[in-house]
């Protein structure tokens, strides 16, 4: 059972996406775990074959408890099948469901065997259960009782205290003028279609990104009394979703990639995140949270550290403000952006100098 961050103490498997007998590649999505966070996908560690199932749909377990063991072809070879033996015959595919499309189909009474999905690899989501509602006569369903926004708020509530009680903030903040930023994006997104148009956000992260590769002791985690630094960038997204509670999904490498390449990771991971269809993988890899609320028209962010992550950066909105410029006063597209940071692992001089630095690169979009 995977351990999805601060405060997890158990899982429930619900369904497994693979049997025994079954070849898996490492990455490959494996089972189905409802977790405090909601429904996550559990991907393969490793190459090799699906040997034995441990934990059956319904239990739940603690967090590092085997689930199933896969024999590792770099480990062991395969063993022959017996003579005149044919292939092992394969099992019912499991339906895919987002976590979303099943209570929506609760609500309304559909039954989820009767739809054909038109979400990733075939899953079902809202629309697929609403379309179908829509042409069909429902019978009187009572909605089911779902505590799964409660039980968010309270894993939430945990690994916030567990932060303000452990962690020795320290908070920064400073005003960047975005209008360089701003003239490359509308530049860039005239002769963009829509689809493919960038937003602020992308060039938000990116900066914060390429900063982190000068101050490595904030991309670290806090473990055993001792911040570990970690040798992947991976920005955690703060997401807000619709039944209550955020989720903080990261993006791998953010450094790596392209401002087009983030812009498309970013619209993914915020689409599977409210959808239900995030990784194992991608809610535990994170070293350093980036949050927004500048869609509810919030100037400054002052957040709460994500353990084990030492810092977080917040954006508030973009508006236009008075801005001096070369001794005029100008309206300039401007935004606050804050650093917490923890202060056994750094402090306000150098938390300073992230900041200045991602003003820096903001200057400069095009080199993002």
């Amino acid at each position: 059972m995977p351990s999805l961050g601060a405060d997890m103490a158990a899982g429930t498997l619900l369904e497994w996406l693979k049997q025994p007998g079954d070849r898996v590649a490492r990455g490959d999505l494996i089972a189905e775990v409802d977790t405090d966070k909601g429904v996550i996908q559990v991907e393969a560690f490793t190459t090799g074959t699906l040997e034995r199932i441990l934990v059956e749909p319904g239990q739940k377990v603690p967090v590092g408890t085997v689930m199933a063991l896969i024999r590792d072809d770099a480990v062991t070879a395969p063993a022959a099948a017996p003579p005149g033996a044919g292939p092992p015959a394969a099992g019912p595919l499991p339906q895919r469901v987002s976590p979303l499309a099943r209570r929506r189909a609760q609500e309304l009474g559909v039954d989820l065997a009767s739809i054909q999905g038109t979400g990733a690899e075939g899953a079902v989501t809202v629309a697929d259960v609403e379309r179908l509602a829509r042409g069909a006569i429902m019978p009187t369903a009572t909605p089911a009782v779902d505590d799964s926004a409660a039980r968010m708020r309270g894993a939430i509530g945990a690994a916030m205290a567990r932060s303000k009680r452990e962690i020795p903030h320290y908070y920064l903040s400073n005003t960047i003028d975005l209008g360089p930023a701003m003239a490359w994006l509308a530049e860039q997104n005239q002769s963009r279609p829509v689809a493919d148009r960038l937003v602020a956000a992308a060039l938000l992260l990116k900066s914060v990104a390429l900063a982190l590769r000068d101050f490595p002791e904030l991309n670290a985690w806090w473990v055993n009394d001792r911040a570990v630094r970690q040798p992947s960038i991976n920005l955690g997204v703060a997401v807000s979703l619709r039944q209550g509670g955020l989720i903080v999904p990261a993006l791998e490498a953010a450094d790596q990639a392209s401002v087009d390449e983030l812009m498309r990771r970013l619209t993914d991971l915020v689409a599977r995140a409210k959808g239900g269809a995030l990784r194992a993988s991608e809610l535990a890899s994170g070293t350093l949270t980036v949050t927004s609320l500048g869609d509810r028209g919030v100037d400054i962010v002052l957040g709460v550290i994500y353990p084990p992550q030492v810092a977080l950066v917040g954006f508030g909105r973009i508006a236009e403000r008075p801005w001096v410029v070369q001794g005029a006063v100008l309206p300039r597209p401007v935004v606050s952006v804050s650093l917490s940071a923890d202060h056994r692992v750094t402090d306000g001089h150098r938390g300073a100098l992230f900041l200045d630095r991602i003003d820096q690169l903001l200057r400069e979009p095009g080199a993002l």
